[in-house]
């Protein structure tokens, strides 16, 4: 077969470091749009952008080019260096190190799309933390909770 080709939807979240607030609502608009500027730059087709104040959740059908931690890897520095380029007077700002990326089959796109856009709504009762650790339970992720916060 002369063609390369994938289908590989991926939801992938992350939050701030130490989940800190600092992603305000006068930002948060402008980040997801800058966001999905790198993902089609990395030619990953971006389903949704979204989050709250202390994370973000990214659904994406991921490149055949690039593995699931490259990409990451370039929304974390892509990121950061614009939030500290154009939001100088605010605090230095960070990701946490690590993130969660979960394969979506092809009927599972919609339901995702519709639960990040849900975001604000979702976390009035539940954090990032909680939400994180159900991800991984009903993803079948083994881990251990020591390493997971920083």
């Amino acid at each position: 077969m002369p063609q390369s080709l994938s289908n590989i939807p991926v939801h992938i979240t992350f939050s701030t470091k130490y989940r800190d607030p600092a992603i305000t609502t006068d930002m948060r608009e402008e980040l997801h749009a800058y966001m999905i500027g790198i993902l089609r730059n990395l030619e990953c087709k971006p389903f949704q952008v979204g989050g709250v104040e202390d994370h973000v959740h990214v659904l994406i059908q991921l490149s055949r080019k690039h593995s699931a931690a490259f990409v990451v890897e370039k929304l974390k520095s892509g990121s950061t260096n614009w939030i500290n380029g154009k939001w100088k007077d605010r605090n230095h700002f960070a990701w946490q190190a690590g993130y969660g990326a979960f394969g979506v089959g092809p009927g599972g796109v919609g339901p995702v799309i519709k639960y990040i856009q849900n975001q604000e709504e979702h976390h009035k009762t539940i954090s990032f933390k909680e939400e994180f650790l159900q991800l991984l339970i009903e993803n079948g992720i083994e881990f251990d909770e020591r390493y997971l916060w920083d």
